[in-house]
């Protein structure tokens, strides 16, 4: 799904949300399988267009850390430490709502001076996540024109988390939205708050030939693609 000022836009075409909340949607590729197919497509604008998805939520703008989230409630912010690669540790800080269906929450932790590459970051923090589960996508994101990547994971107790990754201006940025297991209504919930993430500076962590080159190798897509292994480049175009 691509964001765009009036709905939803996907590789199956432009599903307008009626009711949509005032904030754009998030950016995510959904990869063409039998597991997401239009039918799920056309599910995730109902339930993002539904009124209980929008009652309470609100729009949480940190320009200190140039992005912004919704929430359904005021987040718990902590300064706490995270684990970026192997017996590496470093300064960060989480925002985080515990309900009775999900756990909602974006770390940003300080990247300066690790000396750590943007593969190395997010192939271990994604690997850190779905410890123990069953990684059921990982695939492109991109949002606006920062890129990162976004995960599926699904849990033996049952619980399932949408987990996106990026490491932009020195920092990792990552969102993780968990649908505890018996809740039917934690999917609303974990899918608003993964697609509402925004960089709010108007940045990039990619180059102007790099972000040519994606299109070059992409030609055919809606929307800008959101890399070389983008789901719905030709044969996806891995360099």
């Amino acid at each position: 799904m691509f964001r765009t000022s009036d709905g939803l836009r996907t590789a199956y075409g432009r599903w307008k949300i009626l009711s949509r909340p005032k904030k754009r949607l998030g950016n995510i590729l959904l990869e063409r399988s039998p597991k997401i197919n239009s039918a799920l497509i056309i599910l995730a604008v109902l339930i993002l267009s539904s009124p209980a998805v929008a009652q309470s939520w609100e729009e949480y703008s940190y320009p200190d850390y140039a992005f912004s989230v919704d929430f359904p409630a005021k987040p718990l912010v902590e300064n706490k430490t995270h684990q970026v690669a192997v017996n590496r540790s470093v300064p960060a800080r989480v925002y985080s709502v515990r309900q009775n269906s999900s756990e909602l929450k974006v770390t940003i932790a300080d990247l300066a001076n690790t000396g750590l590459d943007e593969t190395s970051v997010i192939d271990y923090a994604i690997k850190t996540q779905s410890a123990g589960g069953e990684v059921t996508f990982n695939i492109p994101q991109r949002i606006d024109s920062v890129y990162g990547r976004s995960v599926g994971i699904r849990r033996g107790d049952g619980s399932r988390s949408m987990i996106g990754v990026f490491d932009y201006h020195g920092r990792l940025y990552q969102v993780e939205a968990k649908a505890l297991p018996g809740r039917s209504d934690a999917a609303a919930e974990t899918l608003r708050f993964h697609q509402s993430l925004a960089f709010t500076d108007g940045g990039s962590n990619r180059s102007e030939d790099t972000i040519r080159a994606y299109r070059q190798a992409c030609p055919d897509t809606i929307g800008p693609p959101a890399g070389f292994d983008d789901p719905r480049c030709p044969g996806n175009a891995r360099k």
